[in-house]
């Protein structure tokens, strides 16, 4: 089931007694929670004696199913939250706690009418052959929190801005987007700080995002390689010494620089056999956006540099490592060593 038929499920007002949130979007797990928790329970309820969350690294799932066999207070529902429910995934986290699942399992068979549970799972992937998951869907319903597709994400950021009772130009969002990529709990929290800054009735502008949106770390590292695409050293070096600034360690950064440029060789050498993006998006572990933005640069460089690139991304990175030359300096000599890739290319 997806994020978007739960929502609509809910208004229902059938009784589900469990719920597995699993995904990687923060957001979406975090929103239907919070309206799982308020269509059961009554104003406040994460405040109240009816609700109460467990840490799965911490606790054992077995003291959780004896909590939701506990009738609730002055009330006649309760909901509780276990959180970091490694155990659907193929290989689960190791935590100090033994989880004894068979418990779990029984509770699944039949569970109270007087609880609800919501297990969340932040992982990218379950593994839905597991006994335990087809128990779950039988009896509740499982949910996929995933980030939206790339032709969704104007929609949502519209949607989250019309929620904070403000309207963003179509340039605006695109720059957003370019910005803070794709995770829509970090789109939400600038669109908060944007609705702050605008007078009632005033459209969020290009202009205004330019002006107060944070700045992440991934879309500067593309920043960087559109520097080096316009074969403009002088913007590349801003770009990095706007992130030491940030105390974003030079380490880190080639890793990120390694990661992105690796993404367009990749997208190079598939686009050169003839694989489509949408095949791209199925085959790449990549977000569909980046995959995107990974094709928008790919042109500016041939297979031979781009190589060349990684090889000098390896030999910095043991630089770094070994002490054999200063962070920021050996940094900034990958720039200009880049930039000469670029010239002579």
């Amino acid at each position: 089931m997806s994020y978007v038929e739960a929502v609509k499920s809910l208004k229902e007002a059938k009784y589900i007694p469990l719920y597995l949130l699993f995904g990687s979007e923060s957001y979406l797990i975090q929103d239907l929670q919070h309206k799982i928790i308020h269509s059961v329970l009554e104003e406040q309820p994460e405040q109240g004696l009816n609700f109460n969350t467990f840490d799965l690294e911490e606790t054992p799932v077995q003291e959780a199913i004896l909590d939701a066999e506990t009738f609730p207070f002055f009330g006649d529902r309760k909901v509780l939250v276990l959180k970091n429910a490694s155990f659907f995934k193929a290989k689960p986290d190791k935590t100090k706690v033994e989880h004894d699942l068979s418990v779990l399992e029984n509770y699944l068979e039949n569970p109270v009418d007087y609880t609800n549970i919501i297990l969340i799972a932040p992982y990218e992937k379950i593994d839905e052959r597991k006994k335990i998951i087809k128990k779950l869907k039988n009896t509740g319903r499982v949910v996929k929190c995933d980030s939206p597709k790339e032709y969704e994400l104007k929609s949502w950021i519209d949607m989250l801005a019309k929620d904070l009772n403000v309207h963003i130009e179509p340039e605006a969002s695109q720059k957003l987007i370019e910005e803070v990529g794709t995770e829509l709990m970090a789109v939400q929290k600038e669109l908060e700080k944007f609705s702050l800054y605008v007078h009632e009735g005033e459209p969020i502008t290009r202009e205004i995002v330019e002006k107060l949106v944070s700045r992440h770390t991934e879309s500067s590292a593309f920043k960087m390689i559109d520097a080096l695409m316009k074969k403009d050293i002088t913007e590349a070096i801003s770009v990095f010494k706007d992130l030491t600034m940030r105390n974003e360690e030079p380490i880190a950064l080639v890793a990120l620089l390694a990661s992105q440029i690796r993404l367009i060789l990749h997208c190079k050498l598939m686009k050169n056999k003839g694989y489509t993006k949408q095949q791209m998006d199925k085959q790449i572990k990549a977000h569909p956006y980046a995959i995107k933005m990974a094709l928008d640069r790919e042109r500016y460089f041939s297979v031979e540099q781009l190589y060349e690139m990684m090889n000098l991304l390896t030999n910095t990175d043991e630089q770094m490592k070994t002490g054999e030359m200063e962070k920021e300096l050996a940094f900034e000599l990958l720039l200009y060593r880049f930039m000469e890739k670029r010239v002579n290319g």
